[in-house]
């Protein structure tokens, strides 16, 4: 991996939080994800999934967790299966976990190759009455792919029929929304590098550049600072595309006089930063373009404001609305009449600003955390706000990431990226 190594003790704590509050008697099963085909021989690069990374810190393919707090053997509390290594895998792929490494890297003491998993699991599942499998609750999740803990799942269910099945994303998905101070290191690091990569374009944006530049400039940052890249796929966004919420095309040219919107973001040990500026082409903003800006910018300092510790979601986003509405009337985008005829399901600043001001980050861009109840203290939330005007060709969002505190304003882990209209003029023209 290109990151440094992780403190075990990150996975130790987050073990011993999802145990607790497992049912009793209870075994649960993490797997790693597939490594996905493309054609041939050919692979996409892997992609540890999030929630055995979480629990483990294991970062390759084919390992299988296994938590069984109420185990009547001691040494099968906590159990990690990874594929046993050989000279010929260390040769063609290169040297996978051994049982030291594995130890070292999650701090589990049981480690057991992966051909030992069918014999030791048949004499634990009879000790259990509860088996907590794992699958993506996210609301956004993509199901038409079955993975490798979908077909796990399903040879469970088959040859344990009996036993009652529980979520463990009714578990992980409040305890991963708040974040250790490990992990906010880590997101901090992400951040870090992202700020990089923004102030590297800051300094190569001109006139006629194409967007895919922009977003090699970043990339070329991104890797020689330990990110294996992206995030999430990135957003080079110039004049109208900067209205198409989800542009990834990335393939204009960017002409003078026009905005660029660049939602791009560096990962680092599988932690996600989400950052979004919108800056001009030619290195200065026009009036309107400024107005504009100026509107976004005032809305995220005020909802910045409120993500603290007891703010209700429902409330939160009910006086973004509101701020947004007075900004769009300032800007005569909207008028009295549009006010008047807008209803709650669907509020008339929506025209403008289709998307929701805030989410979770972590090991997911859009991260599992609590939507319905009190913020509280170390989630990381994003704040987003943006005005969207296509008849103008114009698309304005800015966006940082933020840690909630107790009886405080948030900490910006982007506060150190330029986002006033002065400050990003000064370093372009420079």
């Amino acid at each position: 991996m290109k990151y440094n190594p992780i403190n075990p003790q990150l996975f130790i704590e987050n073990r011993k939080r999802f145990t607790q509050q497992m049912e009793p008697n209870s075994i649960a099963f993490f797997n790693s994800n597939d490594i996905y085909l493309t054609g041939a021989d050919s692979t996409l690069p892997f992609h540890q999934h999030r929630d055995i990374f979480y629990l483990s810190g294991v970062d390759q393919e084919e390992a299988v967790l296994v938590l069984f707090p109420d185990a009547k053997n001691p040494n099968h509390r906590e159990m990690l299966f990874t594929k046993e290594t050989s000279e010929l895998i260390a040769i063609w792929e290169g040297e996978k976990l051994n049982k030291k490494t594995a130890t070292e890297t999650s701090g589990i003491q049981t480690i057991y190759w992966l051909t030992e998993m069918e014999s030791i699991l048949k004499e634990l599942i009879s000790e259990a009455k509860n088996i907590y499998v794992n699958q993506n609750p996210h609301k956004r999740a993509v199901r038409e792919m079955e993975t490798r803990e979908d077909r796990f799942i399903k040879k469970l269910k088959e040859k344990y029929p009996n036993h009652n099945y529980l979520k463990a994303s009714d578990i992980l998905f409040p305890l991963r929304g708040i974040k250790s101070q490990i992990e906010i290191d880590l997101i901090q690091n992400a951040c870090d590098i992202t700020k990089k990569g923004f102030n590297r374009v800051l300094n190569f944006v001109k006139p006629d550049v194409w967007e895919y530049e922009i977003e090699a400039e970043l990339m070329h940052e991104f890797l020689r600072n330990r990110s294996k890249g992206f995030a999430y796929t990135p957003i080079v966004a110039s004049g109208y595309s900067a209205c198409v919420l989800h542009y990834i095309e990335n393939n204009k040219q960017c002409k003078s006089g026009d905005l660029i919107l660049m939602d791009t973001a560096a990962e680092y040990a599988n932690y996600s930063s989400d950052l979004t500026r919108t800056i001009p082409v030619n290195g200065r903003y026009t009036e309107r373009q400024k107005a504009v800006y100026q509107s976004v910018l005032h809305v995220k300092k005020e909802a910045t404001k409120m993500l603290k510790e007891g703010t209700l979601w429902k409330e939160y986003n009910k006086e973004v609305g509101k701020l947004m509405t007075s900004e769009l009337l300032s800007l005569k985008l909207l008028d009295k009449a549009d006010i008047q005829n807008e209803t709650e399901e669907k509020p008339a600043y929506k025209k403008y600003f289709m998307h929701g001001t805030s989410h979770h980050l972590g090991l997911d861009t859009h991260d599992y955390g609590d939507f319905e109840n009190e913020m509280k203290a170390n989630m990381v939330l994003t704040v987003e706000p943006g005005i969207y005007i296509p008849k103008e060709n114009l698309g304005i969002r800015l966006e940082d990431d933020l840690v909630i505190q107790k009886n405080a304003e948030p900490i910006n882990l982007m506060r150190d990226i330029p986002i006033e209209i002065e400050e990003i003029e000064s370093i372009m023209n420079a």
